[in-house]
C-alpha cells in the first residue's frame, strides 16, 4: 500500500538486502497454529502502543528518508494520516484491554481532528491514500458498538463525511482512486488503480447506512472498474486500460505480479456483491497467491519500487497478506483456518523482536502501516 515512485534514484541507489543465493530466507514451517498468531498479535499490539504519540499520533509528517524528497509537504502528511488509519482500524479489530482501549480512543481522536490533507501537485495525489484508509477506518469505528454514541462518535461521523466528501471530489471519470495525475493534468485526477480503488469499496457498501450522504452511483461505478481490471488468468490489471496490459516475459499483470491485487479484488467485489466472485474464484486466488510466493519474497525490501521480478515492489508484501486474510474470511467457516493457519509464518517471519513489521525502508508511516497489515491478517484468523 502508499505507493513510492522511486525510478529517479535507480542508477545510484543500491540494495543493502542480502544476496538470496549466499543469505537464503530461513526455512518457516508450513503452519502455524492460533495461539502463535495471538502472540503474534500481542507483540504487534504492543509496539503500536509503545510507539504512539502523547498526542494519539503514530510517526510524523515530516521528510524522514532521502530518497522521499521529491515529494510535496502535504504527501508525507497524507502518508502519515493513512498509516495512522490502519493502525486504529488494527486496534478496533483485537481484543480490548484497558490500556489498549485508552490507546484506540486518543489514535482515533488523532484521526478525526487532525486537518485534513490536501492534494499535493499537479502530479501528486496521493491524499487518495489518507482518504481510502480514513474513510475505511471511520466506517469501521462507526460500526463498533463501543462507538454508538458520545463526543467520539460525533467526531467520527464529521470526519467521516469529510472523507467520503474527499473520495467524491477525486474520483476519476473511470470510476477509480489512485494517487499520481494521469494523462489530463485536471481538477478531478484522471488516473486510478485498482488495488486503491478495492481498498475503499466495501467501507462505501456498508457506509450507506450511516447517514453520511454517500452516493450508491459513487459506489457502483468504484466497484465496476474493480471488476473490469479481471484479466482471464485470475490477475487484476494494475490500472484499467481499453487493452489490458498483457505482455510476455515478466509483466506486472501476470498473476506473479498481481498477487495482492487478486486478493483485495477478489475481496472488494465479493463485499460489494459481486456474484462472479465465487468461492471457488476466491480459492484459486489463494492458492496461486501461495504457489507464486516466493516473487513477494524476493521484492520485500527493496529499495527501488518494481525492481523484482515480474514488477513487484518491496510495499506489496504486508498490503498483499493482509488483504488474503480478508479474502479467506470471504469462504465457508470450515475452510477457513486451513488456509490461515498457511498464511501466518509468512507474517511471523518477518516481524521484528519488537513486535514491528515492515517491507519497505525505515520510515515511522512504512512501519506503522506494516504493523497494522500484520495484525489485522492474523487478527482475521483468530476468533474472538
Amino acid at each position: 500500500m502508499l505507493h513510492i515512485a522511486l525510478c529517479l534514484l535507480t542508477a545510484s541507489f543500491q540494495s543493502p538486502i542480502p544476496d538470496l543465493e549466499t543469505h537464503p530466507v530461513p526455512a518457516v514451517p508450513a503452519t502455524l497454529s492460533v495461539d502463535e498468531a495471538r502472540s503474534a498479535i500481542n507483540r504487534g499490539v504492543k509496539w503500536l502502543i509503545d510507539n504512539q504519540r502523547p498526542d494519539g499520533a503514530w510517526g510524523t509528517r515530516s521528510l524522514e528518508l532521502i530518497q522521499l524528497e521529491f515529494f510535496s509537504v502535504e504527501t508525507h502528511y497524507s502518508f502519515q494520516i493513512g498509516a495512522n488509519a490502519l493502525a486504529v482500524k488494527a486496534l478496533l479489530g483485537v481484543e480490548e484491554t484497558p490500556e489498549r482501549r485508552a490507546a484506540l480512543d486518543r489514535g482515533l481522536r488523532w484521526l478525526c481532528t487532525t486537518e485534513m490533507s490536501k492534494r499535493g501537485s499537479d502530479w501528486d495525489v496521493d491524499c487518495s491514500w489518507s482518504a481510502v484508509c480514513g474513510f475505511d477506518a471511520c466506517v469501521a469505528a462507526a460500526s463498533d458498538p463501543r462507538y454508538k454514541e458520545g463526543e467520539l462518535r460525533a467526531l467520527i461521523d464529521a470526519r467521516g463525511r469529510e472523507l467520503y466528501a474527499l473520495l467524491e471530489k477525486n474520483q476519476e471519470p473511470l470510476g477509480g482512486w489512485g494517487y499520481y495525475e494521469g494523462p489530463v493534468v485536471s481538477r478531478r485526477p484522471t488516473w486510478s488503480t485498482s488495488f486503491t480503488t478495492a481498498l475503499v469499496v466495501p467501507a462505501l457498501v456498508r457506509a450507506k447506512d450511516l447517514g453520511w450522504g454517500v452516493d450508491p452511483k459513487v459506489t457502483a461505478r468504484a466497484a465496476r472498474y474493480v471488476a473490469d481490471c479481471a484479466l482471464p488468468n485470475g490477475a487484476y490489471e494494475y490500472d484499467l486500460n481499453p487493452i489490458p496490459r498483457i505482455r510476455g516475459g515478466e509483466g506486472i499483470n501476470d498473476v506473479k505480479g498481481s498477487l495482492g491485487r487478486i486478493q483485495i479484488c477478489n475481496w472488494a467485489r465479493r463485499q460489494a456483491g459481486d456474484k462472479v466472485v465465487t468461492d471457488a474464484k476466491i480459492r484459486a486466488g489463494l492458492e496461486q497467491f501461495f504457489e507464486h510466493h516466493m516473487f513477494l519474497d524476493v521484492a520485500r525490501l527493496k529499495p527501488i519500487p518494481h525492481e523484482a521480478y515480474y514488477q513487484n515492489a518491496a510495499y506489496f508484501y504486508l498490503f498483499a497478506h493482509c488483504f488474503a486474510a480478508f479474502a479467506i474470511q470471504e469462504l465457508p467457516a470450515g475452510e477457513r483456518e486451513s488456509f490461515h493457519a498457511r498464511l501466518r509464518p509468512h507474517l511471523t517471519k518477518v516481524q521484528g523482536r519488537d513486535g514491528s513489521s515492515f517491507d519497505f525502508l525505515g520510515s515511522t508511516f512504512m512501519t506503522t502501516a506494516g504493523t497494522s497489515f500484520a495484525i489485522l491478517a492474523l487478527q482475521a484468523g483468530v476468533a474472538k
